[in-house]
């Protein structure tokens, strides 16, 4: 199907389980009457507007709700904005908790009505519409809506018979050949449910941003209960597609990651644990599994990670396979890559295979889309927003040397070559998660040789929750920075990394919190750095 990819290694694969639909939809042109009356044939925005009390506000937690008969407890998210439009997600769950995956929804197709206003009154309909979703998808419904205007915030519901979902709010990109002149985002990843509660992710919900990009870690595929009584639902690792269906529904149970899903778009990508720890393409990091099964695995996990994301029908999966990298531009102003890698990947080696050339973590088409879009990229700033530590980081002390097997230092041929590409772009940043800390590094034209040019900045975001409390630095992180010059900062608290970017700097705010094993942290700037355009590497600002 288009915007998939096969599978890498033409291994047998399951049937592909069948996937929601989506709807795309053009906004007509708004005339008075439907102002007034509601837009698209058989929504009626009057009737919307009075089947139920207010919504919740935009970007705030969703009122609470004591109907059992409620079926939108997993709240309302959007996603990849375009200058004309975005995609807007839901998912029918009455009973989210349910053991059999389904949410308590029954085993029929239920049609679900959605509008998209300029006001949050829902008085100025923009778009409206209706579409169907079954169990086959999970009663996920995802709209792609298209035809708004650009660089503009709306607001969305959802309605299904009399119910109404939270309100939502999203913003269109600026359009193509624009010049804007501020993107503000922020990014992160790493978010265990068992090891913090959602406090980061409620102070997210209150900043101006155009854009959250999530770096992966959605869910946390163990059954491990944790020691703060937010323990995980199976009590078992996630296999089954109920299993990571149930995963992701008890994820969005918590009014944190749901006002800040409600507040803006969001551009996500997975990395590990979304699936099972450390894998690699077709390959499980964790057991001697053939990789049939685990392919059967991974189409299992990408199913009911499309169910629960604001994802275009392009990033629909087809059984294993599901292409998530993709290109999100600000107008001329900032083109954001969004990469994926660990569908392509090859398998972790020792250290001394580390240098083998033919070693990818893009594989070929991942990469050749990458090193296309570089060079055609007209925008002041070049964003690659992955996964895994960029770069290189060794551990060991003295004349010794150790790297990460999982991180780009286990493919160093294939990084170089990124590097390499990035240095002829315009003032490329590369934005990463993984490693349950922040850092900031300088990325080297020679990392053994710290005289050599910076070519690159890396900022390196902390988990939301995952690793517990924090701390500032641990004993061993001396011999971190002493052994890689290039890396400015290192602090292991939790929370986010705040960015504005505008045609002449870029400003990034490490925001933390001081605690995620009881709720109610304030949260803070723990550090603030500025890159200035044409010039690579950071400078500190109080």
């Amino acid at each position: 199907m288009p915007g998939t990819v096969a599978s890498p290694h033409g291994s047998p694969v399951p049937t592909p389980v069948p996937s929601a639909r989506t709807a795309s939809v053009r906004a007509p042109a708004a005339t008075r009457r439907q102002v007034l009356v509601g837009g698209a044939v058989g929504l009626g925005a009057a009737a919307l507007v009075g089947a139920a009390a207010p919504a919740a506000h935009a970007g705030t937690a969703p009122r609470a709700r004591s109907r059992v008969s409620d079926p939108f407890t997993l709240g309302v998210a959007s996603g990849d904005p375009l200058p004309d439009g975005v995609v807007l997600w839901t998912r029918l769950a009455p009973d989210p908790l349910a053991e059999d995956g389904r949410g308590g929804m029954p085993d029929r197709p239920v049609r679900v009505l959605w509008q998209v206003s300029e006001n949050e009154d829902f008085r100025r309909i923009a778009a409206s519409g209706q579409v169907e979703t079954g169990p086959e998808a999970a009663h996920s419904v995802h709209v792609e809506v298209n035809g708004l205007r650009p660089a503009a915030t709306y607001f969305y519901r959802f309605r299904t018979g009399g119910e109404i979902s939270p309100v939502g709010r999203t913003r269109t990109a600026p359009a193509p050949g624009s010049s804007p002149d501020r993107f503000s985002f922020a990014f992160a990843s790493c978010q265990n449910y068992t090891q913090g509660h959602y406090t980061a992710q409620a102070h997210l919900a209150r900043e101006d941003l155009d854009l959250v990009a999530f770096l992966g870690d959605y869910i946390y595929e163990g059954g491990g209960q944790g020691t703060i009584g937010r323990g995980h639902l199976p009590a078992h690792e996630t296999t089954s597609l109920a299993d990571y269906r149930i995963r992701h529904a008890q994820y969005k149970t918590d009014e944190g990651l749901r006002a800040a899903h409600a507040a803006f778009p969001w551009a996500v990508v997975f990395d590990d644990h979304e699936v099972e720890n450390n894998w690699a393409d077709d390959t499980s990091y964790e057991a001697d599994v053939d990789p049939r099964e685990f392919l059967r695995r991974r189409a299992r996990a990408f199913q009911a990670y499309y169910e629960h994301m604001p994802l275009r029908s392009s990033q629909r999966p087809d059984g294993p396979d599901q292409r998530l990298f993709r290109r999100l531009s600000h107008g001329d102003l900032v083109d954001l890559h969004l990469l994926d890698t660990r569908q392509y990947r090859s398998a972790q080696v020792e250290d001394g295979e580390r240098d083998d050339p033919d070693r990818t973590l893009l594989g070929r088409r991942q990469r050749e889309w990458l090193f296309d879009g570089l060079a055609r990229s007209r925008a002041r700033w070049n964003v690659l927003a992955q996964q895994v530590f960029f770069s290189q980081r060794d551990f060991a002390g003295g004349g010794e040397t150790a790297f990460s097997d999982d991180a780009w230092d286990n493919y160093r041929v294939e990084r170089d070559s990124v590097r390499d590409r990035l240095a002829r772009s315009a003032n490329p940043v590369v934005v990463t998660g993984d490693v349950h800390a922040n850092y900031v590094c300088d990325v080297k034209a020679d990392f053994d040789d710290p005289d050599s040019a910076t070519v690159a900045t890396e900022l390196v975001g902390t988990s939301f929750t995952s690793g517990g409390d924090g701390l500032d630095q641990r004993p061993t992180d001396a011999v971190q920075l002493r052994e890689n010059p290039h890396i400015h900062y290192l602090n292991r608290r939790r929370g986010y990394v705040r960015n504005v970017v505008t045609p002449t700097e870029w400003t990034a705010d490490y925001r933390v919190v001081d605690y995620v094993s009881e709720p109610g942290a304030p949260i803070g700037d723990l550090a603030r750095f500025v890159i200035d355009e044409g010039v690579p590497g950071v400078r500190p600002r109080g």
